[in-house]
C-alpha cells in the first residue's frame, strides 16, 4: 500500500477522484471547490483594521474553507514528505530542451533550483517577480470571483460562462508569462 501511495497516480484514477469531489461537495454540503476565499476569511478572523469588507461572520461562512485549506496543507505535506516519490520527475524531452534554452539545467529536484531557491528569490528580480506575481494572482482571483481551482473545476462543471471566460484568461496569462515575460526576466 505504501508503495502505491508513493507512485504518481494515473490520470484515470486522479481525474475521477477530483471530478467526483465536486458533486459530493455540492450534494453533501452545498459547498464549492475552491481556495481563494480563504484570504478574506483569514483577514476577517484576524480582525485586520476596521474594513467593512472583513466584517461578517467568518466562522459561519468561512470555517469550511479554512478547514479545506488546512487539509490541502496537511495533504501536501504528507504527499511531499511521507509519501514522496523517490524517483526523479519525468519530463518530456521537448520540455527539457525548452527549459535548457531558458538557462535551466538542474532537473534533479521537484522544481528547478535555478528559479526556486532562497538565493534566487532573495535577488531583486526574484523579489520583484514574487511581489508582483503574488499581487496579480491575489487581485486576479478576487476580480475574477475565484481562483483557478474554483473556476476550472467547480465553475466549469456547473457550466458557468464566467468560469469559462476566467479559465481562458488563466491560460492566456500563462502563455503570455511563459513565452513573452519569463524569457526576459531570467
Amino acid at each position: 500500500m505504501f508503495e502505491f501511495l508513493t507512485q504518481p497516480w494515473p490520470w484515470y484514477v486522479a481525474g475521477p477522484v477530483i471530478g467526483l469531489t465536486v458533486p459530493l461537495l455540492l450534494i453533501l454540503g452545498g459547498k464549492s471547490f475552491g481556495i481563494s476565499e480563504n484570504l478574506r476569511h483569514a483577514c476577517a478572523a484576524c480582525n485586520i483594521g476596521n474594513v467593512e469588507f472583513f466584517k461578517y461572520d467568518w466562522k459561519k461562512s468561512g470555517a469550511w474553507n479554512l478547514t479545506f485549506l488546512l487539509g490541502v496543507v496537511v495533504g501536501g505535506l504528507l504527499g511531499g514528505v511521507i509519501f514522496a516519490n523517490p524517483e526523479p520527475i519525468q519530463l518530456a524531452q521537448s520540455t527539457v530542451n525548452d527549459l535548457r534554452e531558458l538557462g535551466i539545467t538542474d532537473f534533479s529536484g521537484f522544481v528547478p533550483a535555478e528559479i526556486f531557491t532562497w538565493e534566487v528569490l532573495g535577488t531583486g528580480t526574484g523579489l520583484t517577480v514574487l511581489v508582483i506575481g503574488g499581487f496579480l494572482v491575489g487581485f486576479g482571483a478576487r476580480y475574477a470571483g475565484g481562483c483557478t481551482s474554483g473556476h476550472a473545476i467547480s465553475g466549469l462543471s456547473d457550466l458557468q460562462l464566467a468560469s469559462l471566460i476566467a479559465v481562458i484568461g488563466f491560460f492566456i496569462g500563462g502563455l503570455v508569462m511563459t513565452y513573452f515575460i519569463y524569457p526576459f526576466i531570467l
